[in-house]
């Protein structure tokens, strides 16, 4: 872990893979350091924004000091539930590179226990990790133009929902109705980091 001042604005800190950003935002969830505003983890850093005039020092020092376990969570949290509609284009894909079947792939992917680790790429978009293996599947050759919203896919070690249509080139593994980004909700991105993801199979 490397903790690096930024200004007077905040504070990152550099970790060694995405078990650990997941397991230090957690652990900062349950004991913020005073005065940090916002926790904003990416794939191997997490940035702590911090209230005008607070001691960066002390803040970096108590992230240095918080019982960090790669692997964790975190308890409690919010959980969704997202219903999905396993019709996706690339499902044989899937379970071809998978070596599953087709209703395998639906099988492990609604069993998994997924967290969302980070955002990025559009807003609401979650990189939801799971506890599965056999669902880390590469990116597709050729990049779609037009994903449509709703689709829930795979890449690497992350699945995620597109919130909006846009060029991807994840593996299609289905749809879904729910709105993962809505400006006229509090807060508007159903997925944000720390939350829990349950996927079932829409009837």
């Amino acid at each position: 872990m490397r903790v690096l001042k930024c200004a007077d604005t905040g504070v990152l800190v550099e970790v060694a893979d995405l078990a650990e950003v997941v397991a230090l935002r957690a652990a900062l969830a349950e004991r913020p350091p005073p005065g940090v505003t916002d926790v904003v983890p990416a794939a191997r850093t997490v940035l702590l924004r911090v209230e005008p005039g607070t001691d960066t020092d002390r803040v970096a020092a108590a992230v240095t000091e918080l019982p960090v376990a790669p692997g964790a969570h975190g308890s409690g949290g919010e959980t969704v539930t997202i219903p999905v509609h396993y019709d996706g284009a690339d499902l044989a894909d899937v379970a071809e590179l998978t070596g599953l079947t087709p209703r395998g792939v639906v099988a492990a992917h609604t069993a998994a226990r997924w967290t969302v680790a980070f955002c990025g790429f559009a807003p609401g978009f979650g990189y939801m990790v799971g506890d599965d293996p056999r669902l880390n599947v590469p990116r597709r050759g050729e990049a779609r133009t037009r994903v449509p919203a709703g689709s829930v896919a795979l890449a690497g070690e992350f699945t995620g929902v597109y919130p909006r249509s846009s060029p991807g080139g994840w593996q299609l593994l289905g749809r879904t109705e729910a709105r993962i980004w809505d400006l006229d909700r509090d807060p508007p991105g159903l997925l944000r980091p720390g939350v829990r993801v349950r996927f079932t199979e829409a009837s």
